[in-house]
């Protein structure tokens, strides 16, 4: 047992911030919640922890109270307590926390032995999100009574990209902006290993997490970051440990436990820079970075010139061979290819490729919206349209111009989508940068009216909603963040949805039964909407369920496009950043599905995505960069990833099938993902194994 000041004690009264009344409550809700298994165990100490610290002010009641939560909580599942060890370890590491009072210290010692031991089971236990992972992890370290937690509780979040230092010599501020990253192999040499002779004696709860370590958790060529980690683990993680070591174990307890799993190996390679070294602009002395995040490091010393010379050559060799092979000034862009076969990134021949008609490179006449149509009984048609207001509808199967180009769009074209009718008609939408919507026949390219135009910003999404009581309807999302609910034969606005007004970027349809879609899109600022047309009050979600915002957090994750993706049986909803990180989300319950797909490593940013479901295949959901000129296409079911290259500028995606259809400056292109034979029937294939017209 703890010793514990009593609650009963005169001594409570002199204490600040903490109420005996509350920490009772807290106690019994914290025992209550876990053992029932039901309700968020964080909120029992949520009223007793706001009253311990404030803003990184941490009163002297914390070291009374502490040993009454960790009592608790260490005797119940660990898992349901990480927030709370959390919590605790920032407790610890605060900058400005007032010394323990003598007559507490001893319960207080007490009670971060016993927290230590507890928050390690608790890591150990798994399935944290990747950045809680991080924190958790630090508290361990904090827990164990080494300094490194209290730096690095100070350190930016990994995600903002800058760090600042401070020079141990001369004690000159640095920042370094874009300094964090995610390197694809070790851009600095690891650590040396900790002195093993200073190994804490018995009784550490470390041994475990030592094994659970494994070397390849962060990909080949860290192995040796890895050991290090280990051995600091098995020893305990004694106090005069280095802290670069420390920083090795924090990043290798991420990346083994963090989830998804790409997220925490993203996190851990990032942590890891921090055991690099920085050159001061003040004194021109070459210091370990684990020694610059502190204001004052005990034990700092300069590396020699002999070492940052062996540094420079490593470094120089890892950015020539991340750079990859260049392009000469001489070579034409467009894409990269071997006659009609694309290229992978390692430059190996991977699928047919083959160019739309009446496309040639040089003319301008690029293409920026995209959708596939599919008349009943008649072939698959894609439409395209650009700049220039052009509009073409293309044959799917032999790539040759069926209709177009057909004027009539005044404004550059900024999205598009098929509009499916009942009685088998099907019609064609477009939406303009100056707002202007057109109606188009798919089967006659001529006009169903003359598209006009409107206030309301430029069309930047469409898609097709359908509700219960049968009505298909056009929906349209602007700039503006007008989102409107259309009469397809007319664009007449019959309803509206986006009541908070904010703008729209992307917009997607997501089917939820034969006969209602849900409408879902993300604004500007990484947010992310999901209305059910047909509730006529905006405000009311009907069967909508919005995004769990404690998973958006957790992953870091601001989506900038949305798509339906048909997987698993089902359709999902699926978010893309600007990073190329693409989550799944089950539209029924706002929670993620499995691990998603990493951020492009090729640190190319996203500019279009698209998804679809070919026949007896899995599902696969394509991501595609304008910067990069390359496409990555992702099997969620497998975990398969493949990049093309194109070299083409990348504006938009489309997918029927096992066809993708690349919209890019030049054009439109079809890139083939599997085995298929050049006039393939393409007619009354099944809905589900098609991409979703909308997407």
């Amino acid at each position: 047992m703890i010793a514990k000041l009593p609650l009963d004690s005169p001594r409570w009264l002199e204490l600040d911030g903490v109420v005996v009344k509350e920490v009772r409550e807290a106690l019994e809700s914290m025992a209550s919640a876990a053992a029932t298994g039901t309700g968020e165990c964080q909120e029992a100490w949520k009223d007793v922890t706001d009253g311990l610290m404030d803003q990184g002010t941490v009163y002297e009641g914390a070291y009374a109270a502490v040993p009454y939560l960790v009592d608790v909580a260490a005797e119940l599942p660990a898992e349901r307590f990480v927030d709370l060890w959390v919590d605790l370890g920032f407790l610890l590491t605060a900058e400005d926390r007032r010394p323990v009072p003598a007559d507490l210290e001893t319960g207080f010692d007490a009670a971060t032995r016993v927290a230590e031991q507890a928050a390690v089971r608790s890591f150990l236990a798994g399935g944290i999100p990747a950045s809680v992972c991080a924190q958790l992890a630090l508290s361990c370290v904090a827990f164990a009574g080494h300094h490194a937690a209290e730096v690095l509780w100070r350190f930016l979040d990994p995600r903002d990209g800058d760090i600042g230092l401070y020079c141990p010599g001369c004690g000159y501020d640095t920042e370094l902006p874009g300094f964090l990253v995610d390197p694809v192999s070790p851009p600095c040499e690891p650590p040396t290993l900790p002195d093993s002779a200073r190994a804490r004696q018995g009784g550490h709860p470390w041994g475990e997490v030592a094994a659970a370590l494994r070397e390849e958790a962060l990909g080949e060529g860290w192995e040796s970051f890895l050991r290090v980690a280990r051995a600091v683990a098995e020893a305990g993680v004694p106090r005069e440990t280095p802290g670069q070591a420390v920083l090795c174990l924090v990043a290798a307890m991420v990346a083994v436990k963090g989830t998804p799993g790409w997220a925490g190996r993203r996190w851990a390679r990032t942590l890891m820079l921090l055991t690099g070294h920085f050159c001061c602009p003040g004194c021109e002395e070459t210091w370990t970075i684990a020694d610059g995040l502190a204001e004052d490091p005990g034990g700092a010393h300069p590396r020699t010139v002999a070492e940052q010379t062996r540094q420079a050559a490593h470094e120089a060799a890892a950015a020539e061979q991340s750079a990859g092979p260049r392009r000469t000034a001489g070579e034409q862009s467009g894409p990269r290819r071997d006659g009609r076969t694309a290229l992978a990134a390692d430059g190996t021949p991977r699928h047919c490729v083959e160019a739309f008609a009446d496309c040639a490179p040089g003319s301008g006449d690029g293409v920026t919206a995209l959708a596939v149509i599919y008349p009943p009984g008649r072939p698959a048609l894609v439409a395209g349209a650009g700049d220039r207001g052009l509009l073409r509808l293309w044959d799917l199967a032999s790539g040759r111009l069926h209709h177009g180009p057909l004027p009539g769009h005044p404004d550059p074209v900024r999205s598009m989508t098929a509009l499916p009718l009942p009685g088998g008609r099907t019609l064609l939408a477009s939406g303009g940068d100056n707002g202007t919507i057109g109606l188009w026949d798919a089967i006659t390219g001529q006009p169903v009216h003359e598209p006009a135009g409107n206030w309301l910003g430029a069309v930047t999404g469409m898609c097709t909603a359908t509700v219960p009581d049968g009505r298909t309807l056009l929906v349209t999302a602007t700039s503006r963040g007008s989102v409107r609910l259309r009469e397809p034969l007319t664009g007449e606005s019959v309803a509206r949805l986006n009541p908070s007004g904010r703008p729209i970027e992307s917009i997607t349809a997501i089917p939820v039964s034969a006969d209602h879609t849900l409408i879902a899109a993300c604004d500007p600022q990484g947010g992310v909407h999901v209305w059910d047309p047909a509730v006529d009050d905006p405000w009311e979600p009907g069967a909508a369920v919005p995004l769990s915002k404690r998973a958006l957090e957790d992953f870091g994750h601001r989506p900038a496009l949305v798509t339906a993706a048909p997987l698993h049986g089902r359709t999902l909803l699926a978010t893309g950043d600007r990073n190329g990180a693409v989550m799944l989300w089950d539209p029924a319950t706002g929670t993620p599905v499995g691990d998603g797909l990493p951020p492009d490593t090729a640190g190319s940013p996203l500019t279009a995505m698209t998804a679809t479901a070919p026949h007896s295949r899995h599902g696969i959901v394509v991501t595609g960069s304008k910067q990069g000129g390359s496409v990555r296409v992702w099997e969620p079911e497998t975990g398969k990833v493949q990049r093309i290259a194109l070299d083409v500028p990348l504006t938009c995606l489309a997918a029927a099938g096992l066809d993708v259809i690349v919209g890019h400056d030049h054009g439109a292109l079809r890139l083939s993902l599997g085995p298929r034979h050049r006039g393939a029937d393409t007619r009354s294939v099944p809905q589900e194994h098609l991409s979703d017209p909308t997407a």
